[in-house]
């Protein structure tokens, strides 16, 4: 049973939020820059090896979610390079017990915006990784870079010419 405050009601504040400071969080769409990761994982590092963003996030050119690679996914390529590394070991490690990296999302829209964001036209549009990522080469965890917010989408769209219709990115 949830706990009761000392008004007699329940202490969560809203259905939606835990507490007020979330719900303020929430409202004012506040998130960390950075968010906690299983690993330190480089972009900068992969980047810098020749790897780009669709050889991890292969759901970008298929669908409407990049995707957040599996444990699979690594192997692909660490099975063969830098298997002597300690977090290679413990990649090769999760993999041969069944099991996968708990990625925490860096971006997200909060689910209140009803926004329905699909990589492909963005794609097939060319526009670049690093406009709404940031440069990734330049960075070591990933961090939020750019604060995709109603603001930043519309401008890009009058920008690039593309439909504002709500429509577009609301349902």
């Amino acid at each position: 049973m949830a706990e009761r405050s000392r008004w007699g009601t329940s202490a969560v504040f809203t259905p939606a939020h835990a507490s007020a400071g979330d719900a303020i969080k929430a409202f004012f769409d506040s998130r960390p820059d950075t968010v906690a990761q299983p690993f330190d994982f480089s972009h900068q590092i992969h980047l810098s090896k020749g790897a780009v963003c669709t050889d991890c996030h292969t759901g970008v050119e298929q669908g409407p979610r990049a995707g957040i690679p599996n444990v699979n996914t690594c192997m692909i390529c660490h099975s063969q390079i830098a298997i002597d590394r300690p977090l290679i070991k413990q990649l090769t490690e999760m993999q041969e017990k069944g099991l996968d990296l708990a990625w925490n999302r860096v971006y997200d829209y909060q689910p209140q915006a009803h926004v329905r964001f699909n990589h492909a036209p963005h794609i097939r549009a060319k526009v670049e990784c690093s406009t709404c990522h940031g440069n990734q080469a330049e960075q070591t965890v990933a961090r939020r870079a750019v604060n995709m917010n109603m603001a930043f989408c519309v401008n890009c769209h009058k920008e690039k010419q593309a439909s504002n219709d709500c429509l577009t990115c609301h349902y």
